[in-house]
């Protein structure tokens, strides 16, 4: 399968399927002598796996990082980096009898149409679960970074249509990664609910990198934006991007979106700290749109793979939301933008 690969100097190819024996990543460019080992990996996994939370599945799965390759005595060679993550949990037998029908929102009958055959198993590569084989590689990533003082941030910005108006609480530490706190409990409450209607939710995720140095990022086609929302835009259930202002900038004058340089730096950041496709120096700044859970309950019309209409009601174990377990995925993604970049920049 093609367009398993992504980065270029750091480059990671992510395999494997939601119900197979397991998934895992193979990083190749990253420099030797990076501290690195399971823990750290299984620090980063243990914020994205299954059955914690009130929007997550209950599937339970421990996600634990098996290193293959790469890593000597605690350090990184330079060799190509193998991970492996095995499934546990899978219970393929909550698939079998919508096997034929084609899922409303899901991949199955564009899967169908690409390959003429497609893994009905939780939806084999199309699954969200691959995403765990992108937060071990962003857990490399991060280690590189870390040698540069740069910090990845994540908060959840808006949950089911309900956004944050203030920040009064550290999002690192509840459930849902909201630093609101009235926010958080009208989030809650909105989950409640609509989990009683066998329906799901969509949001909004903020991602921040901090002390990312100014220069990174190409001319052009390889505008380090361009690779940051191509990398958020990946994951499965991001359906926008927004970089800085983003949309809000089409509403503004030229004069209100241009950030007033000073002796001291930028007085503002509507270019979310990316200059003509370069990083300025400034905090990075995305906001990713995630998309409503396609698996649900309530009953969909839809057709079979005979072309025959019907209908259709989700069962299984899944998440109401993809938030917050998509937040870590974000954070990984961007973090493999920075470092592949900032390798880039050691080349030039």
């Amino acid at each position: 399968m093609a367009g398993s690969s992504f980065g270029k100097v750091f480059q990671v190819s992510t395999w494997g399927e939601s119900h197979g024996p397991g998934l895992g990543v193979v990083v190749q460019g990253c420099p030797p002598g990076i501290t690195l080992n399971e823990a750290v990996l299984q620090k980063a996994l243990d914020k994205r796996k299954p059955g914690k939370g009130s929007t997550s599945t209950r599937r339970k799965e421990p996600d634990r990082a098996e290193i293959l390759s790469g890593v000597f005595e605690g350090v990184t060679t330079g060799t190509p980096i193998s991970i492996m993550i095995r499934n546990r949990d899978a219970r393929s037998r909550d698939y079998h009898k919508n096997a034929a029908v084609f899922r409303p929102g899901h991949g199955d009958i564009t899967y169908q149409a690409k390959y003429g055959v497609r893994d009905w198993r939780g939806g084999g590569r199309a699954s969200a679960r691959e995403t765990a084989a992108r937060v071990a590689a962003g857990a490399v990533a991060q280690a590189i970074l870390d040698t540069h003082g740069i910090i990845i941030k994540s908060m959840t910005l808006a949950l089911g249509g309900v956004a944050i108006d203030k920040m009064d609480t550290d999002p690192v530490t509840n459930r849902l990664e909201c630093p609101d706190s009235v926010a958080l409990e009208k989030m809650e409450t909105r989950i409640s609910y609509v989990k009683k209607q066998g329906d799901s939710l969509g949001g909004v995720v903020g991602v921040t990198a901090i002390n990312a140095p100014a220069g990174l990022g190409d001319p052009v086609f390889d505008k380090l934006d361009a690779d940051i929302a191509k990398a958020l835009m990946s994951i499965g259930a991001v359906k926008a991007v927004e970089i800085g202002a983003g949309c809000r900038a089409a509403t503004l004058t030229g004069y209100e979106n241009n950030d007033p340089i000073t002796v001291g730096g930028f007085a503002s950041n509507n270019s979310g700290g990316i200059l003509a496709g370069i990083s300025n120096g400034d905090p990075i700044v995305a906001r990713v749109h995630v998309k409503p859970i396609p698996s649900i309950s309530k009953p969909q019309q839809t057709v079979d793979q005979d072309g025959g209409e019907t209908t259709l009601s989700t069962t299984g174990r899944h998440d109401i939301s993809a938030i917050p377990r998509i937040n870590p995925v974000c954070r990984a993604m961007l973090a493999l933008v920075i470092a592949d970049h900032l390798l880039r920049q050691r080349c030039v």
